[in-house]
């Protein structure tokens, strides 16, 4: 079940991950509890600072319920039907979709070209649950085997492609997949950007990459922040370098440069929000945390998953 509002799923404004889902629901207590949880979500802090920020009226719209079977997933993720060099991007990890929207790991990240033959491909890394820092345990990096093989990709991309027809516009999509096969779970008109031309003199700097996240390229100085709690930190004009590239990140769109995460794909919900509003963002920049110093320079490439930084 998932809460779905009238306004969701507009071009500019997709509300992606603003409202609620349960999975799993097995009791009728539980199911009365979710729905009530769904409708409520419409009126959540998270949401509203969003619709604020899309100068939209959550008293002007309704929040409605989404109830379907559960997609037992043996692996999920999301697709971009077209990038900013014409080609297609999917992603993809073991499990539910859901690690690969919240952005809790490094998802598969393949590129098709537009007859959905495979281009190249990066293996993701899955890694151990964190919590705050203030309780946080000591986690590992996992390296993963690849989630979906090229004839499975190929079927992908002919979903994005036709799901592109209909909507007349490049899309996002949501998939799972099954012991029957592939599931198309949503789709959403899709922001394309261009490709920045980088100064040539940060070329010359150390850098990171990851998968592209966001539209531009930003300058700004690092801030680096281990937990949700610390966002306070983040100035306006700063690059936030972070972790997970969870929801709350979305709270400092509005003043900062660029988000960096050593976490997170393409698809998740937190690069769809970042796409809409400009954010140049880049997402499975592994070690970014401790390579980038605090305070250090740094410029945000989100078109093609690149951040530099000054050397003091």
């Amino acid at each position: 079940m998932r809460s779905s509002a009238l306004v969701e799923d507009q071009a500019g404004a997709s509300f992606a991950g603003q409202f609620q889902s349960y999975l799993g629901l097995e009791t009728e207590a539980d199911f009365l509890t979710a729905v009530r949880a769904c409708w409520a979500a419409l009126w959540s802090t998270r949401a509203l600072r969003y619709f604020a920020a899309s100068d939209l009226d959550p008293a002007a719209t309704g929040m409605g319920l989404i109830v379907q079977p559960l997609v037992q997933a043996r692996c999920a993720g999301g697709g971009l039907s077209r990038t900013a060099d014409g080609d297609m991007l999917v992603n993809a990890a073991a499990g539910p979709g859901s690690v690969v929207a919240q952005g809790d790991v490094v998802p598969d990240s393949y590129v098709l070209d537009r007859s959905g033959d495979l281009k190249e491909s990066t293996v993701g890394t899955n890694y151990h649950s964190m919590s705050c820092k203030h309780g946080r345990r000591a986690f590992s990096r996992l390296l993963a085997a690849p989630a979906l093989d090229t004839e499975q990709l190929a079927e992908l991309g002919l979903l994005m492609r036709k799901a592109e027809a209909l909507f007349e516009h490049p899309v996002e999509i949501e998939w799972a997949l099954d012991d029957a096969g592939i599931k198309l779970l949503q789709a959403r008109p899709l922001r394309v950007a261009e490709a920045p031309v980088p100064d040539e003199i940060w070329l010359k700097h150390p850098r990171l990459s990851g998968q592209p996240g966001g539209a531009g390229w930003g300058t700004g100085r690092a801030r680096i922040v281990s937990c949700e709690c610390e966002l306070e930190r983040v100035a306006p004009g700063d690059v936030l370098v972070t972790t997970v590239a969870g929801p709350a990140l979305a709270d400092v769109f509005h003043h900062v440069a660029g988000i960096v995460a050593e976490l997170g794909g393409s698809t998740s919900h937190l690069a769809s929000l970042a796409r809409e509003r400009g954010i140049p963002m880049v997402l499975g920049a592994a070690d970014a945390t401790r390579r980038i110093p605090d305070g250090a320079l740094v410029a945000v490439d989100g078109v093609a998953g690149i951040v530099r930084w000054m050397r003091a």
